[in-house]
């Protein structure tokens, strides 16, 4: 047993020592892309960010809804019905908008990249552009990390926007909650740092999912079992990733 936890840890601090140094290689090549690849740091932005806007657009109507639900739910049992705009605001903006946002990034645009490019590199692609002295990595695989950083931001902000329509279309249409109060006081209490703190938190999201997407897919065996198992690492990693880091922020925004 002692062994076993023993490799256990070794194996972990290998590849999170691995994970650093690729993304300090993704840092170091990020200007140089931005401005000499910028067209294909755009199609990457709309790869990852306007091909999921489907997924993102109607599970933020009905999380929206079902915040609207459960507000309508609790509130009632204080007579605060019309505070239901603010519930759904808080929840969304600085919790829901960016979590659940990044994990279906993960599910939809993260399994994408890493398949994409562990596919490259099992059909040697990714060897054959070190052959003719070209990097793989700054081709590759900075314009994807790049793009899904991007798109992370847009899509929460599409997705909590989505969210308080979804909220609104419940309360206001379903419930008969005044539109006037539902807004009105979703304005006078929300604050810009609770909309920076869903700002910040998309970023960093952004950052994590789209590295460890292109780490695992750069880093994948090259067999279609490694390919499998890159794109299944992507998630459960980016998901576990996520959710500690949330309670980080939060933790230290509080």
């Amino acid at each position: 047993m002692l062994r076993d936890i023993y490799t256990a840890f070794v194996e972990f601090a290998r590849t999170f020592g691995a994970f650093q140094l690729f993304f300090l290689r993704l840092l170091r090549h990020t200007p140089a892309v931005l401005f000499t690849r910028f067209p294909l740091v755009i199609k990457q932005v709309y790869n990852a960010g306007a091909l999921s806007l489907v997924i993102i657009m109607v599970s933020g109507t009905f999380v929206g809804g079902v915040l609207g639900l459960q507000g309508m739910d609790i509130l009632g049992l204080f007579a605060a019905e019309d505070a239901v705009g603010i519930f759904a605001a808080f929840a969304l903006i600085k919790e829901l908008s960016p979590v659940v946002t990044a994990l279906l990034f993960a599910g939809r645009a993260g399994t994408a990249l890493a398949s994409e490019i562990g596919l490259m590199k099992a059909t040697d692609q990714l060897a054959a552009m070190e052959m003719m002295a070209v990097n793989p990595v700054k081709r590759v695989v900075v314009p994807r990390f790049l793009g899904g950083v991007i798109a992370m931001p847009f899509l929460v902000a599409i997705f909590s926007a989505v969210g308080l329509l979804g909220a609104h279309l419940v309360a206001v249409s379903l419930f008969g909650v005044d539109v006037g109060a539902f807004w009105q006081q979703m304005q006078q209490t929300l604050e810009m740092d609770d909309v920076m703190e869903g700002v910040y938190k998309s970023i960093v999201f952004g950052i994590v999912a789209s590295s460890l997407a292109v780490f695992e897919g750069y880093n994948a065996i090259p067999t279609a079992e490694g390919v499998g198992r890159a794109t299944t690492r992507t998630v459960v990693l980016t998901a576990i990733a996520v959710l500690i880091l949330d309670f980080m922020i939060t933790a230290a925004l509080i």
